[in-house]
């Protein structure tokens, strides 16, 4: 009986150890994992709301770039959440009631998307709120993973939103292929209605949050989780006052800021290059898989390394890749015996693995920053300002697109497009001082909190837009 109870013993700590990645699993560990699950799943319909943008709403790219910015409010207004989970609770509850509440919004928006949407505003309307369900989750479950990361070390931190990143690249690997896939014999209709499914999900397993009611807590001394709203906002007051924590995030925010190219990219991609949903599906199965290696790389190598050693590397590495776009938008590739289908896969690949392994380390100094009792407000409010930069970047990228006169049949200036976004990544890298060098362990003389380690990049603007269409 002895050696049963110390195998079984063994088989949990090698468990513990290598899935859960050394953090211990209970039931409020697997329902944050599942939310995490969940949003990567709804990749599901990320190539049907393109399809259904372009094809049956006739959106050119310019429009597709302006909706994109419209339905991304809800992750710039991420604090309001945050507060009202904090300072608001339901039925004495800051966290659960959310949770369903955010469950039941994401299908009714995927429902609505599958029946009665037929016009541009009521798509936008509709894609919006499915992002506000996505976003209201996200900010729950990112102040639950706070309160777990709260002083723990660098590399726990970072342990822990390797798991629960990892649950989302492992999501969205699941349905990536299928993405493409049902588009090649289903309409996008039907697929928003499939989607509907998952957002129900979230509102089962935020029965498993291991909470208790607030007036509750009040009465325990030692507890902060519940605080006056008035001291909600002079916490916050204090902590965005530091010039430890704004600095920083106004690099990332101008860094976040600069133009993309996505939208006319997809259209090149799919009327010019007449790439169909199925291998557009595919190449969302490859950067899938791409993510779940970046998340691994980052926990294995990377989450202990100085972060402007790892900004400065990435962000001109990824500068340099990115320029390889030329080569297909103006069809070298072709002269060079490379097929247009495995040029986009490989390219699509390393790019997205040095992109998670940049947004990884977001995370980790995002979460370590907050105090307690506003965890969920100055989380979000964090994250915010990173998104917020994102509608910056869709605004740039729809003008620059008009003023060259790209479309969804003209392609001519696309290379000029590529280059003003690949080397506007670089802008930021002068700033690079407004980053911590070193890590504080202790409270610094002023008497400011530590900034936390070393550990932000680039927020990469395709993890958010998938939260967003997805």
């Amino acid at each position: 009986m002895v050696d049963q109870s110390s195998g079984l013993s063994k088989v949990k700590d090698s468990l513990t150890q290598k899935i859960f990645l050394g953090n211990e699993p209970n039931a409020e560990l697997i329902a944050i994992l599942t939310v995490y699950f969940v949003q990567g799943i709804l990749g599901l319909s990320r190539l049907a709301v393109s399809f259904f943008l372009k094809d049956e709403l006739l959106l050119s790219p310019v429009q597709v770039s302006a909706l994109l910015g419209i339905v991304f409010l809800p992750w710039m207004i991420k604090p309001v959440f945050g507060f009202i989970s904090d300072g608001l609770p339901i039925f004495g509850y800051r966290r659960r009631p959310y949770l369903i509440l955010s469950g039941i919004l994401g299908t009714a928006s995927w429902v609505s998307l599958a029946t009665i949407v037929h016009t541009s505003w009521a798509a936008t309307l509709a894609i919006a709120l499915s992002s506000l369900s996505v976003a209201m989750s996200d900010v729950i479950v990112d102040s639950l993973v706070v309160e777990r990361a709260r002083g723990e070390s660098q590399a726990k931190a970072g342990s822990l939103q390797s798991l629960c990143w990892g649950a989302s690249a492992i999501g969205g690997l699941i349905t990536a292929y299928f993405s493409g896939l049902l588009l090649q014999y289903f309409t996008t209709r039907t697929v928003f209605g499939i989607t509907a499914l998952f957002p129900l999900i979230v509102s089962g397993v935020a029965w498993l949050i291991a909470e208790s009611p607030v007036n509750k807590d009040a009465q325990d001394s030692n507890h902060t989780n519940s605080l006056p709203i008035k001291h909600q906002l002079g916490q916050l007051r204090q902590a965005i006052s530091q010039k430890s924590i704004w600095l920083p995030t106004a690099f990332i925010f101008i860094w976040q800021a600069t133009p993309n190219a996505d939208s006319a990219f997809f259209y090149f991609s799919t009327n010019e290059l007449h790439f169909q949903p199925e291998f557009l599906g595919r190449v969302h199965l490859v950067t899938s898989f791409a993510s779940l290696a970046g998340v691994w790389i980052f926990q294995r190598f990377l989450k202990s390394i100085p972060f402007r050693v790892i900004f400065a590397w990435s962000t001109v590495i990824s500068s340099v890749l990115g320029m390889t776009m030329l080569l297909l938008v103006t069809h070298t590739n072709r002269l060079l015996g490379i097929d247009d289908h495995w040029f986009s896969l490989g390219d699509s690949l390393i790019l997205t693995v040095m992109g998670k392994i940049a947004f990884m380390q977001v995370m980790v100094l995002a979460a370590r920053l907050c105090p307690s009792g506003v965890e969920a407000t100055l989380f979000a409010l964090l994250m915010s300002v990173f998104n917020s930069a994102a509608t910056v970047s869709h605004a740039f990228g729809a003008l620059i697109t008009y003023w060259l006169g790209i479309t969804a049949t003209n392609f001519e200036s696309l290379w000029l497009l590529v280059v003003i976004t690949n080397l506007s990544t670089l802008l930021p890298l002068p700033f690079i001082n407004w980053l911590p060098a070193e890590e504080q362990t202790e409270t610094s003389k002023d008497g400011e909190q530590p900034f936390l380690p070393n550990l932000m990049s680039e927020l990469v603007l395709r993890e958010s837009e998938s939260k967003i269409v997805e």
